[in-house]
């Protein structure tokens, strides 16, 4: 085998809280990841010069700075190995709307590199590389919907209902640093158990922030709050809503406005990556 091809998937955030803050700066969460059936593509390619190249642009990222790339150096440098491999990757997902994308790219290519370069690495080996890469990696590596706390990176498997989502991407980027450091960010909410969740406890606290940073990610929760009840996911600025049908789900996206991109979505929770690294 000295080519792969996986899909990268998105998440989302389907609550939202934070709980704390540890002395390094770091925010202590509570949130419920699930997949979605939208996904970046990668290709990677077995590169016996050693080289870790990545052969796909991407705009105002320099390929050292990449994750991808990041994360394809930290294996081989944990593996002690002298292959190298090329990285193209197929933009699909939004970048910077709180869909995971950046994470997302990097735990496929830990996976992809784990098993062209024959590591044997386990799930919570490369898991424990990725949550040096971002907290998001984790939940991405392992492939199942996860109740999480810490910073993102205890998980518990949970199963939420696998609806139909739209999802809307106001075309706009909010700063995640900008967003973590607002004085009107809650930041001490009472932690909640899941079955506070699943009977329907729990926002996301980006959201009064996001709103009061961008109209039009305002305009877009309320209009598509008309429709199911609307939230953003993770810091923004992307937004969703569940719908128990996918004619319903694309009945709404059809009436999208045309200044944001909207698209249906299927919540998954085995996530495609795990799927596909499954055959």
């Amino acid at each position: 085998m000295s080519t792969l091809v996986l899909p990268a998937p998105a998440k989302l955030n389907l609550f939202l809280h934070i709980t704390g803050q540890r002395e390094d700066g770091y925010h202590l969460l509570q949130t419920v990841f699930q997949f979605i059936d939208l996904a970046d593509e990668i290709t990677c390619t077995l590169n016996p010069s050693g080289e870790i190249r990545r052969l796909s642009s991407l705009e105002g990222v320099d390929p050292s700075d990449d994750l991808v790339v990041k994360a394809a150096r930290l294996l081989k440098e944990k593996a002690q190995l002298d292959l190298g491999v090329d990285i193209f990757v197929e933009k699909k997902l939004p970048m910077g709307g709180g869909l995971g994308g950046g994470s997302s790219d990097a735990a496929t290519v830990l996976h992809a590199c784990n098993k062209l370069w024959e590591c044997g690495k386990t799930d919570a080996e490369l898991a424990e590389m990725g949550l040096q890469l971002g907290a998001d990696v984790p939940v991405f590596v392992h492939g199942f919907s996860a109740w999480a706390e810490g910073v993102g990176e205890e998980l518990t498997p949970v199963s939420p209902l696998e609806s139909w989502y739209v999802v809307i991407s106001p075309n706009v980027t909010l700063s995640t640093a900008e967003i973590f450091s607002r004085e009107g960010l809650t930041r001490d909410c009472d932690s909640i158990k899941i079955a506070a969740f699943l009977q329907g406890q729990g926002c996301n606290v980006f959201e009064p922030e996001a709103r009061k940073m961008s109209s039009e990610i305002s305009e877009a929760l309320d209009w598509l709050a008309q429709f199911a009840p609307s939230r953003l996911t993770g810091s923004g600025s992307c937004l969703f809503a569940p719908f128990d049908s996918q004619d319903k789900a694309v009945e709404v996206v059809h009436q999208v406005p045309l200044q944001w991109r909207g698209f249906v979505a299927k919540g998954m929770n085995q996530s495609p990556l795990k799927i596909a690294l499954q055959h």
